[in-house]
This record gives structure tokens, sequence and C-alpha cells, in this order.
């Protein structure tokens, strides 16, 4: 990941925890689950490993469980609530208005060119864009609804160490614990919210 020092002091801590972390990070949100498979548990956000919420109650039910496990990570402390937004390399950069309006908090931290494919045509750079914030229940609440729809990926919120990290998709979300006895308690904790695959898919 490349980055241009930002007079931010939250994102220069940020950019420093990330280069402590390396090999194992940064990297995109989705690919969290496999750099730390050791400390990470998968909870689905709706039962039966229902998909998309349909009505009101349904988004409530999710709601209330990514909230849950945010509350189980975050509450009491701060921290750290990352947006991607994705261009053409070849573009300065891609102002999403949808991702602006859901994060205005969040400013450029970052960018990580991705140029694994041998076509060029598929090379893309994303922006991570991110603020730092007293953890409270509900505050992510239009993000996290978004995320649901699959309007708006790529989000992750930390604490401030860059231990606990927690990435929702549409369907549920992949969770970063410390150690993985900490992953087993809350894996525990919420135990009927797992997928029944052997591999917690």
């Amino acid at each position: 990941m490349s980055s241009a020092p930002l007079p931010d002091p939250a994102h220069e801590r940020l950019t420093r925890l990330w280069q402590a972390h390396r090999p194992a990070g940064p990297m995109l949100p989705w690919e969290l689950k496999t750099v730390y498979g050791s400390r990470w548990v998968r909870f689905h956000s709706l039962p039966e490993s229902k998909r998309y919420a349909e009505d009101e109650a349904e988004y409530a039910v999710l709601l209330d469980r990514y909230n849950t496990v945010l509350d189980d990570l975050f509450s009491d402390g701060e921290a750290y609530v990352v947006t991607t937004d994705w261009a053409d390399p070849s573009e300065p950069t891609d102002w999403s208005a949808h991702r602006a309006a859901l994060h205005p908090e969040g400013t450029l931290w970052t960018t990580l060119d991705d140029t694994d494919d041998p076509d060029p045509a598929f090379h893309t750079r994303w922006y991570f864009y991110a603020d730092r914030r007293p953890w409270q229940r509900g505050c992510l609440d239009p993000l996290l609804r978004a995320v649901a729809d699959d309007t708006l990926p790529g989000i992750f919120v930390t604490d401030t160490e860059l231990t606990r990290i927690h990435h929702p998709y549409d369907g549920g979300a992949d969770v970063i614990l410390p150690t993985p006895e900490e992953r087993d308690r809350l894996r525990n904790r919420h135990s009927a919210w797992l997928s029944t695959h052997p591999s917690g898919y």
C-alpha cells in the first residue's frame, strides 16, 4: 500500500500500525479472513444464512447483530472507521458521492494499487478514507444498511491498536480478534449466528 504523509495525526498513526503489521497488512478488507485465519470468525447477519433483508423487521435483526458484535469489540473505546472507493489507476481519484454521503467524516488516508492481473485493463487503484471516533452503538447504521444491500462494499472498523477488526459485508461480517482464545470466546457467545459449513464460511 502506498501512502503520502497526511497532516491528520490519526491517519499517520493508522499508517504506522499497518506498517508494523507487515506482511499481514495492509490489505483489502475481504483478504482479512485468509491472512488472519487463526483469529478469524464469521457471523451471519440474518437467520438461516439469508443474505439480504426484505423488510424493516429483517433490517432490525441484521443491524442488531452487527451492533452487538461491534459493541463486543469496541465498547467504551475509540475506533477507526475505514471506507473504500476505487478507480482506474490512470484516474487521479474517484470521489464517489454515495460513499462520501455515507461517510462524510472520512478523509483520504491512503491508496492501494491492485495490479496482480496481467491485463492492465483490470488494474484498480483503491482509495481508503478514514476517521477516528468514540464508538457508540448505532453510529454506523447508515453505512451498515448500505453494506447489507451491497451498495457500499469494502468497509472495516478497527480498534486503535489494529488488533480487533470488523469487516461487514452483505450477509454477515468477518471479525478478527487479538488471539485465537478471544476469537473462540466471541464465537461461543454468538454461536447461533455461525455458518453451519465446516469451514466457517
